[in-house]
């Protein structure tokens, strides 16, 4: 191999590094750290149910329970 060659190759992968660094950064980078924290941290939340919950559940089921007025009883 001559010392031209390596110097080829050495430059074509510097411009492969530099074209793709963005790519690279978003993976390894501090950002897609935060990311996998936050996703890790997302994963171990539960939904609770508060009052509101079961108020709001009720009123659906009450209304749900309401006698209502057909069209054709309107016109009588």
């Amino acid at each position: 191999m001559s010392w031209l060659f390596v110097v080829l190759l050495a430059c074509a992968a510097v411009v492969l590094v530099g074209a793709e660094w963005p790519r690279i950064e978003q993976r390894l980078g501090a950002p897609a750290k935060q990311r996998r924290e936050r996703a890790r941290r997302k994963a171990n939340l539960k939904l609770l149910r508060t009052e509101s919950d079961d108020f709001a559940a009720s009123v659906e089921r009450d209304l749900k329970k309401l006698p209502t007025i057909e069209e054709r009883d309107r016109k009588r």
